[in-house]
């Protein structure tokens, strides 16, 4: 078929498609220009002034180069048009059409002062390190390596945080933002997850946000956060909170039960049957019982069919950040059920209290 002498009434439909094409191809400029923002400090700035700011007292504010003043209109732009940012009447000025800048929700997240905020994982995440292997994901599928991380830096993610201290300093601060957000809700709304018991692993617990959250909520509760050597080298245990070095593939100290947050979505299917094996050895007996609380992404919106597009999207997003990065999935419920049966649980229940997270509660007895 000749494309180019069939146009006729089909212009419309190829003009779409190509401003389609031209979306997804600098569609990377939504996330720079959040990770500009933020490195300018520019929720904090319009934070801080109390009130609609006005573009040109923005820029007074800002630390840029005078020369570079007339751009700044362009990055708002595209901040506000992505939900970042909105525009407002300025107070006492009702005579006046002038407006001016203030924050959304979202950048509400991004302020250094918000005790959730989400500027450590956006830098993180968006650090050359994580998206130049982005540029290797086609020579990746024609390779032997791991993964397209592998494939860029010559080994994987893990071993080149372990000889890299700033990414390890790097990966630790943005996951334990992340977790400051899902351990308030987690100890505030789904007390009942802890209040049986006696004693509690956070496996890859990294630096102890989570634990530290659950063992100040239960003061009872003897929790141990578990993870790699480099990760809790020269942290400090508390009362009720103490720090192990190992390898979750190895062994898992004892305990009522384990704790995982984010960590199954790294690994493949067989890896995590491996770990929640071993998490299952962790358990005094299978008399007394045990169980393994995950924190993770659940695809129920794809499993059902949800037309929230966006929510959709993230969970993709996610599904292959962890391909390239990792060796892990995106999983519904089906892919969860599976590896619970695989490795030799009898139960579970799935709590959707955190987003597109959810707490799934594996049971052993």
């Amino acid at each position: 078929m000749d494309l180019a002498r069939n146009l006729g009434d089909h212009t419309g439909e190829l003009f779409q498609a190509q401003a389609h094409i031209w979306n997804h191809i600098f569609n990377f400029i939504n996330s720079m220009s959040v990770k500009c923002a933020t490195q300018l400090g520019i929720p904090d700035v319009i934070h801080k002034h109390g009130q609609p700011m006005t573009l040109d007292q923005l820029i007074d504010a800002l630390p840029i180069k005078n020369a570079k003043a007339p751009f700044v209109y362009r990055l708002m732009q595209i901040l506000i048009h992505s939900g970042f940012f909105i525009e407002a009447k300025i107070p006492g000025n009702e005579n006046d059409n002038q407006k001016g800048y203030l924050l959304t929700s979202a950048s509400e997240l991004l302020l250094k002062s918000n005790p959730f905020s989400m500027t450590p994982f956006l830098l993180a995440m968006l650090d050359p390190t994580l998206t130049d292997p982005w540029q290797n994901l086609s020579q990746w599928f024609q390779n032997s390596d791991e993964t397209p991380f592998y494939t860029c830096h010559g080994r994987s993610i893990y071993a080149f945080a372990s000889h890299e201290p700033w990414l390890n300093q790097f990966f630790n601060e943005a996951m334990a933002s992340d977790t400051r957000l899902v351990s308030s809700v987690v100890t505030k709304d789904c007390k009942h997850v802890f209040e049986s018991l006696n004693s509690l692993v956070d496996v890859g617990g990294g630096t102890g946000t989570f634990a530290k959250a659950i063992a100040d909520a239960f003061p009872r509760l003897k929790c141990t956060v578990l993870d790699l050597p480099h990760v809790v080298d020269g942290l400090e245990s508390s009362k009720n909170l103490a720090y192990v070095g190992g390898n979750m593939f190895e062994a898992i100290p004892p305990a009522d039960a384990v704790l995982m947050k984010w960590i199954l979505i790294d690994w493949s299917d067989d890896e995590c049957v491996q770990i929640l094996k071993k998490c299952k050895e962790a358990f005094p007996s299978k008399e007394k019982g045990g169980k393994v609380i995950i924190v993770d992404m659940f695809c129920k919106s794809l499993q059902k069919g949800d037309d929230d597009h966006e929510t959709i999207e993230t969970q993709l997003f996610f599904d292959m950040e962890v391909m390239v990065l990792l060796k892990g999935r995106q999983r519904n419920e089906k892919d969860w059920a599976k590896l619970f049966t695989e490795a030799g649980f009898s139960d579970y229940k799935i709590t959707a209290v955190l987003g597109l997270r959810s707490i799934i509660e594996v049971y052993y007895y």
